[in-house]
């Protein structure tokens, strides 16, 4: 029996994505006549405003924007995720956090979990430092190799 091949309609996707910009979703699939599409984006992360008293100098954040590079899964510091599943930041929900932005850090200590197939990973810090950044939402989605925190 001959493979058969699926065509791709591009249209289609093009027109989900730009569904996606228009209402501000993340994902969207849908399913016609047995074939699924699904087509999705990467968040940023949601920081909330720092009062002015809290906030870094210009001078530093230039200096951080500087360091930090803009393909995020290059930085040494990066904790990525590693398998498809879902990001928390505290052991149970409602929890105490494994770490927040400024939290110091040991090599190999605990800094998240990625539940997948109902078993949750403990995700170590790649290195000893502080958490600069997290990138991901508790409760969140995550991909294979998608950044989750960086470790500075």
């Amino acid at each position: 029996m001959a493979e058969q091949r699926l065509a791709i309609d591009h249209d289609m996707i093009r027109a989900l994505a730009k569904l996606l910009d228009e209402t501000g979703l993340t994902e969207i699939e849908i399913e016609r006549e047995g074939e699924r599409v699904r087509v999705a984006r990467q968040t940023q992360p949601v920081s909330a405003p720092v009062p002015a008293r809290f906030a870094a100098p210009a001078v530093e954040a230039e200096v951080f924007a500087e360091r930090v590079p803009s393909d995020l899964s290059k930085h040494p510091g990066v904790v990525t995720s590693p398998m498809v599943g879902t990001a928390y930041r505290a052991p149970e929900p409602a929890g105490r956090p494994f770490v927040d932005v400024g939290s110091r850090v040991r090599a190999g200590e605990t800094v998240l979990i990625v539940e997948a197939m109902k078993t949750m990973n403990q995700i170590p810090a790649p290195r000893a430092g502080t958490v600069v950044q997290i990138l991901f939402e508790d409760g969140q989605p995550v991909e294979f190799g998608e950044p989750l925190m960086i470790v500075e």
